[in-house]
């Protein structure tokens, strides 16, 4: 950064060097390289490149060289350009007086480069792969998954980052609004709420992308880059427009010391020296009639006083400006006509200065160091000094010994005196006893002046008589500073007219009473009054040749005004030229003065000393002419054409602003603003004309893909469209031809590029960056055809150009997108069905992903910070146009996939799915045009499919349960292959393809050899033991319904429809199964065995399974809502229950069956049977010589174990157990209920011993068994038990008289016949 103390501190070594070529000319001439390369122009270079290149006949040759040199001069009056406009840039930072650097801009955040892209890239990347200590969720990885995916990866944003419009903030903001929609959706955690989660995972984002890199660093870097961003020092000034400009250092150096710019009175002289150069320049134009042209002749009248207005308000503004930073005298305001630069005294006494208006004050401060040639006191007395400036307080010094009279003592005091009197005494303390006051020893008076040293000198004191050393003398310093309105003081020889009217040396003061007020007073010493003053407004200053008849004074300068002169004189040449200097900048003359001739030739014999003598601002004056430049200090900035000089200013500093670390989207750095917001107002730039190069160059920039804010173009387009039309706020202005026919230029040029801003919305504005750039965009287009600045454009006409754009951004999206999938093209060769469909498939996902980007980061465009959508409500209604456009292009394609798809195939279902997914949960697309084409195109598919398919199952049912085995699945599975479904990637159970061809139909369907459960059956439903034709029915019925409902299908009538028709498919097909299962129960029972070596088969249980998994899936799959509920539900549970109703009876019956046969061979036992005597007879003759086993048990042991077998296979095998309890109830209701008519039918005889035996053994069985199996207590007690067990108790105890003893057996509640089970 560049400072003025550095600056004088290099320039230092440069005077070296140059005094000692001016002290060693014959040394030779040492030309800088500084002068070589630039003073020169370029012409060194190329004369030297021509004397040493061989002469060359060739046209060609010569034709280059012509060309080289028309080049390096082109080059050459470029530079000079730049360096005269740097010239007046410096002068507009270093004395600002109209603008300030505005601290209300908004701030621009670092722009991100293609390496931090990578290398956010990489960082995201590294936390996925799991290589950073991060811990995250899963639900956190997924989000960062799909940022890293959707937005870092996206060409989109490496464009964007290209062109210099993301920042980190950009990147940040994208993933907070990413991961917002995630949150909110997540379910509710109970102490953890949301934004905690937002905040949590907002601070990992920023430790991912900040990577390994300090934080604190990272902190210091962005605190110096905000504040550079903000507000810019002078120094820091310079340097960016020296880059801005191209201008070396050295170059700088030359021109800040020659142009003076740290004297803050010469850049205020300059500035009042231009102002007045402006106003005659207005003059001349009024007088010569060369106006500029503008649409109206009236206009000419109105632009001069506009040009004499400005210069008045610029000169308002210097004159509220403090005369010198930090003075504290109160500033006079004087009246001014337009020509302020001019004042007669003469004319208003309220102009006219008095000398009370001429305040000065001054500091003093007085160092008494020490008293030298003090020899007549004793070395121990005490001595001491005080001070004082006449009519202030006196102050003392602390005491001293007289051997050591030192003190270093300093006293500050302020006068109003220019010629103050400072009085210093030397006193001793007086040693006797009856002495009042010490005892003085000398004093010196001195009258210092802000020009004297400022260093310690020793002065000699006037001595009293009491003190016997003459020579004595004090060592002090006096330091008087200069106040900040006192611009040149000293002595001066002075004569004129009305004052000063006698040749006479004064004490003079050049003081300044405000900026346009300047008087020169005499002062006699201590008076704080001028003694006289000359006010110098309207006088001319310049040097003079000695007048004769004037005795003193060696030097002489005048100030010249119509009917008065005053003349000057000094003693030295050097003191002249500072007065004439400091008299020029206070007189604002447009005529510099410069010293004679012979004073420059006089000083330049003289050698490096003479030269030396002169002020240091002559001396870098000279040097800026020794390096040529000269011609831009001194050149007149009212003769330049400012107009171009600003267009080119304004360009290159555009320039360097989009090139430099900051986003800046073409707004200008604050520093920036302030420097040009100065340069036109103090060079007279029209704002128009600004604004209007502003705009081309902003477009320009757009044009060649920087990013450029809208808003901006829109500020500056509606500065120049109130300009051309006559509408600024600040009333009717002057409008310049060319000025209209530049807008109407930059208005049709800025209406192209911002509607194919809107064509490509997705391109110009990724992911909604820059933020509010397109609502911005839609706005000034809106501003941009209007026609005038008061008459607003139709709704209407704005729709019609924003509906044509995006009409145009849709084909451009879709092309796009179909490059990006790099769909192939059936051209040449034969792309099959399939490859075509899943290239369908694919496009569907990059068109809703466009479609959701867009409703996401587009379609609130329209919509305030307040949430108002009144300004372009119509936004919405053009995004949905644009989606159904877009939509309706991707329909062309799809259309044609689909027609090429063989009607045999079902694979299309998932774009189906998948398309209507997203469209049902659209609120402007659902039941749009395309979401109708889709249902259009699909509903035929979807009638013939369950057509199909119920065609299919129902042959299937007739098909399995003529092959029926009633085996259970499980028995069944391990063994069956499984069933091909169709091969489609949506989360949702498939329905399988067609297992069976349908008679009368023309379509191949696949054959599948059998049913087998699939591996996800489980989240259907849980059921085993089934048959393989039940579960494969249910299974495909699940499958149907849960396929038809994840379509979604979105118009409800077709809705209903499909819902009703599946229901009802559902409801005759369980109503199928279960008939086809009960007749196959009882054909099975039929066939079976009607003795006790009867069992329940597997299959039996199966059948009843199977009836318990219909009822249960009738529940799920023909339930309807209320209203027909009963009519499809109801009816398939009554048939459900009729057959196993029906079954249980047939089961029973069976039961029933068996125990008559067991009675029966019990019957031969009856009494009075001859069969019964002969078996009796035989077994009591045997049993004298073998052991004959109890006839009958045997008997009751195979149905004891039939009926146990039975209760087993049944409670293992059926799952419902309220069937099992309800055929236990039956089976034990109608056995006893046999026994007991069995019994009754035998009331009048005795039962025979075996068939007693028999009997209680079954009843006692049976009896425990039942209540076992959970039989209640209420059925098992019944009155026909009461009846049975009676009886046999009574046969009992006549057996037991009559045959001694039942052998153990005995209906008495004892288990001990069990012991032989």
């Amino acid at each position: 950064m560049l400072d003025p103390s550095s600056s004088e501190e290099e320039s230092d070594g440069i005077v070296e060097e140059e005094s000692k070529e001016a002290m060693a000319p014959q040394a030779g001439s040492r030309i800088s390289p500084s002068r070589t390369s630039e003073s020169s122009g370029g012409l060194a270079p190329s004369s030297s490149r021509s004397s040493a290149r061989p002469i060359s006949p060739s046209p060609s040759a010569a034709s280059e060289e012509k060309e080289d040199l028309e080049k390096m001069h082109r080059e050459e009056e470029e530079r000079k350009k730049k360096l005269q406009l740097y010239v007046f840039v410096m002068r507009c930072i270093a004395y600002p007086f109209n603008a300030k650097q505005p601290t209300d801009m908004a701030r621009r955040q670092q722009k991100i480069s293609k390496q931090q892209l990578q290398q956010t890239k990489d960082r995201f990347q590294a936390f996925l792969n799991g290589e950073t200590q991060i811990v995250a969720d899963e639900a956190f990885i997924n989000a960062v998954q799909s940022y890293s995916e959707v937005f870092l990866k996206s060409d989109r944003v490496a464009k964007m980052v290209q062109s210099g419009g993301f920042s980190a903030n950009d990147f940040r903001e994208v993933f907070k609004r990413h991961i917002e929609k995630r949150v909110r959706s997540l379910p509710e955690i109970d102490g953890l709420s949301k934004e905690t989660v937002l905040s949590s995972w907002m601070a990992k984002f920023d430790t991912i992308y900040r990577g390994d890199e300090d934080p604190r660093k990272a902190q210091q870097r962005m605190t110096a880059s905000a504040a550079s961003e903000l507000i810019l020092s002078k120094d820091q000034l310079y340097e960016m427009f020296q880059n801005i400009l191209g201008i070396k250092k050295f170059e700088h150096q030359l021109l800040y010391q020659a142009c003076q710019l740290d004297n803050l009175d010469e850049q205020a002289a300059q500035i009042r020296r231009e102002l007045d150069g402006r106003l005659q320049m207005a003059d001349q134009i009024a007088r010569g009639g060369k106006f500029p042209k503008f649409v109206s002749k009236e206009m000419e009248a109105m632009y001069i006083e506009e040009l004499k207005s400005s210069v008045n308000q610029l000169m308002a503004n210097l004159e509220s400006m403090p005369v010198s930073k930090g003075g504290e005298f109160k500033l006079q305001k004087l009246k001014r006509g337009h020509n302020t630069s001019i004042i007669d005294m003469g004319q208003e006494d309220e102009n006219t200065l008095s000398k009370s208006d001429v305040v000065l004050s001054f500091t003093l401060e007085v160092v008494i160091m020490e008293v030298v040639g003090l020899k007549s006191l004793a070395p121990n007395r005490i001595v001491y000094c005080t001070m004082e400036v006449e009519g202030g307080e006196k102050l003392q010094t602390d005491q001293a010994e007289a051997s050591k009279p030192t003190w270093g003592t300093q006293g500050d005091f302020t006068t109003t005196h220019p010629l103050p009197a400072v009085k210093v005494k030397l006193f001793t303390e007086s040693t006797g006893v009856l002495a009042l006051e010490d005892k003085e020893l000398g004093r010196v008076v001195l009258h210092p002046t802000p020009n004297s040293p400022k260093q310690s000198e020793l002065h000699k004191m006037t001595v009293t008589k009491a003190c016997p050393d003459q020579d004595l003398k004090i060592k002090l310093a006096i330091r008087m500073d200069k106040p900040q309105n006192m611009k040149h003081c000293g002595y001066l020889w002075a004569f004129g007219k009305n004052v000063w009217k006698r040749w006479k040396k004064r004490f003079f003061v050049l003081v300044q009473v405000s900026q346009y007020t300047f008087a020169m007073c005499s002062y006699r010493e201590k008076k704080s009054e001028p003694q006289e003053l000359l006010q110098l407004d309207g006088y001319t200053v310049d040097y003079s040749d000695p007048q004769p008849g004037l005795d003193g004074g060696r030097t002489f300068f005048n100030a010249v005004k119509e009917g008065d002169t005053v003349i000057f004189a000094s003693d030295d040449e050097q003191d002249r030229i500072l007065w004439v200097q400091a008299m020029y900048r206070a007189t604002g003359q447009s005529h510099k003065p410069v010293p004679p001739t012979q004073v420059q030739k006089l000083n330049s014999k003289g050698g490096a000393s003479a030269q030396m003598d002169a002020p240091i601002s002559q001396f870098y004056a000279d040097r800026a002419q020794k390096h040529g430049m000269d011609e831009f200090i001194s050149a007149n900035p009212c003769s330049y054409d400012h107009a171009s000089l600003f267009e080119m200013l304004q360009r290159l500093t555009l320039d360097h602003r989009l090139n430099d670390t900051f986003c800046c989207l073409g707004w200008f750095s604050p520093g920036q603003v302030f420097v040009l917001d100065e340069y036109c107002a103090r060079n007279g730039v029209r704002g128009c004309h600004r604004h209007l190069c502003y705009l081309r160059d902003l477009l320009e920039r757009a044009e060649n893909g920087a990013i450029i804010d809208p808003t901006l173009l829109h500020y500056s387009f509606a500065f120049c469209a109130s300009h051309v039309h006559g509408n600024r706020p600040d009333g009717l202005s002057t409008v310049k031809v060319d000025e209209k026919e530049r807008f109407e230029d930059i208005k049709e040029r800025l209406r192209v590029i911002l509607e194919n801003h809107i064509v490509n919305f997705r391109y110009f504005f990724p992911f909604g960056r820059p933020e509010g750039a397109l609502k911005a965009t839609l706005s000034l287009l809106e501003r941009v055809l209007m026609k005038d600045i008061v008459t607003p454009v139709p709704p209407e006409e704005v729709k019609g150009v924003i509906r044509k754009c995006l009409e145009q951004a849709a084909q451009l999206n879709y092309e796009r997108i179909k490059d990006y999938a790099k769909i192939e093209e059936n051209v040449g060769r034969l792309v099959t069905p399939a490859k075509k469909l899943e290239e369908t498939i694919r496009l569907a996902e990059l068109v809703i992903e466009v479609l959701q980007q867009n409703q996401e980061h587009h379609a609130e465009a329209a919509v305030t910070s307040s949430g108002d959508q009144s300004a372009f409500a119509w936004w919405t209604d053009l995004m949905v146009e644009h989606a159904e456009n877009f939509l309706a292009l991707y329909a062309i394609d799809m259309d044609a996939a689909l027609e090429i798809q063989s009607p045999e195939s079902w694979d299309s279902f998932p774009l189906f799915q998948l398309l209507n997914d997203f469209l049902r949960t659209d609120y402007y697309l659902c039941n749009g045009k395309f979401h109708k084409h889709l249902q259009d195109l699909y509903a035929p598919l979807v009638v013939r499919y369950v057509d199909l398919m119920e065609s299919s199952i129902a042959q299937s049912i007739h098909k399995g349960f003529e092959r029926e085995s009633w085996e259970p699945v499980k028995s069944l599975t391990s063994n069956l292959p499984n069933v091909n479904l169709p091969n489609v990637n949506l989360q949702i159970p498939k329905v399988p393809n067609l297992p069976v061809p349908v008679a009368g139909l023309s379509v191949n369907l696949p054959q599948i050899p059998s049913f087998s459960t699939p591996s996800w059956m489980a989240a259907i439903y849980d059921s085993d033991n089934g048959s393989g034709t039940s579960e494969d029915l249910f299974w495909k019925l699940d499958a149907l319904q849960t396929f038809i409902r994840d379509l979604h299908w979105p118009e409800d009538e077709f809705a209903k429809h499909l819902e009703s028709r599946i229901r009802l498919m559902s409801s005759n097909m369980i109503e199928n199964c279960v008939k086809r299962t009960r007749m196959a129960f009882e054909s099975k029972l039929t066939k079976s065995s009607k003795s006790t070596d009867f069992r329940i088969s597997p299959s039996l249980c199966t059948m009843f399974n199977v009836m318990v998994d219909a009822k249960d899936q009738s529940a799920k799959l023909c339930a309807m809502e209320m209203g027909q509920e009963k009519q499809f539900h109801t009816q398939i549970d009554e048939l459900i229950e009729e057959s196993v109703k029906d079954m249980i009876q047939l089961l029973v019956a069976k039961f029933v069956v068996i125990l008559e046969s067991v009675l029966a061979k019990i019957s031969r036992y009856d009494e009075g049977t001859l069969f019964s005597s002969f078996l009796s007879f035989t077994v009591k003759a045997a049993s004298k010589y073998v052991d004959v086993p109890k006839p009958g048990m045997d008997v009751a042991d195979g149905y004891v174990t039939f009926m146990r077998h039975s209760q087993d296979m049944l409670r293992e095998k059926v799952n419902e157990e309220v069937y099992i309890e309800r055929l236990f109830d039956q089976w034990y209701t109608a056995t006893m209920n046999l026994l007991g008519t069995w019994l009754t039918e035998r009331m009048d005889q005795q039962l025979h011993v075996y068939q007693l035996k028999i009997l209680i053994r079954i009843t006692k069985k049976k009896y425990r068994d039942f209540r076992l199996q959970g039989v209640l207590d209420s059925t098992l007690n019944s009155k026909m038990y009461d009846t049975v067990r009676n009886r046999l108790t009574l046969e009992e105890a006549t057996a037991s008289v009559r045959e001694g003893g039942m052998q153990g057996i005995s209906m008495k509640d004892s288990d001990e016949e069990d012991e032989e089970d």
